[in-house]
């Protein structure tokens, strides 16, 4: 399984630039997931439902499964998993796209659009796991404009690492 990450600053353009890679890499053939970091508290549940009841009561996970999907619950103390965590529990595909964690070591592409006011500096001069940028070129990295999808993806797929679970 290869994994490769996309970060950058708040509302530069990750998820959108995630969304676009999926669905080419999908229509290239390759089975993709995702992992997605916050810094938000997450609430799945609409309060009253049963799952959201079984949380309440105390379990430590839930999981709700159907046939057209499997959404597994869990309750953590404070702590937030480390991406090696995340991986081992997603099914073999033949790519996991990253956003955010962007401490973590795995190969990266920032979003970087520097035009924005008030803007702190590219993560880029701080974490040495970005290798390319998208939108804005930044000093000594491979640089793709943010609409060039197709060879951010071919950049993605020559550099990921390669996992195993």
């Amino acid at each position: 399984m290869k994994v490769f990450g996309v970060t950058g600053h708040k509302n530069m353009g990750k998820t959108t630039l995630v969304e676009r890679l999926v669905a080419h890499f999908r229509a290239q053939g390759l089975s993709v997931s995702t992992i997605k970091h916050t810094h938000h508290a997450v609430d799945l549940e609409v309060p009253g439902t049963d799952t959201h009841r079984h949380r309440a009561a105390g379990a430590g996970e839930v999981i709700l499964a159907s046939g057209a999907r499997v959404a597994i619950l869990q309750e953590r103390e404070g702590t937030e998993p480390e991406v090696p965590e995340l991986l081992a529990r997603l099914s073999p595909v033949d790519l996991v796209l990253i956003e955010g964690y962007k401490k973590s070591p795995h190969p990266k592409i920032e979003v970087w659009r520097p035009a924005e006011p008030g803007l702190k500096p590219p993560l880029a001069t701080t974490y040495d796991s970005i290798i390319a940028t998208a939108g804005q070129p930044v000093d000594g990295l491979a640089h793709f404009g943010a609409d060039d999808i197709a060879g951010i993806a071919a950049f993605m797929l020559d550099h990921a690492e390669e996992v195993t679970q």
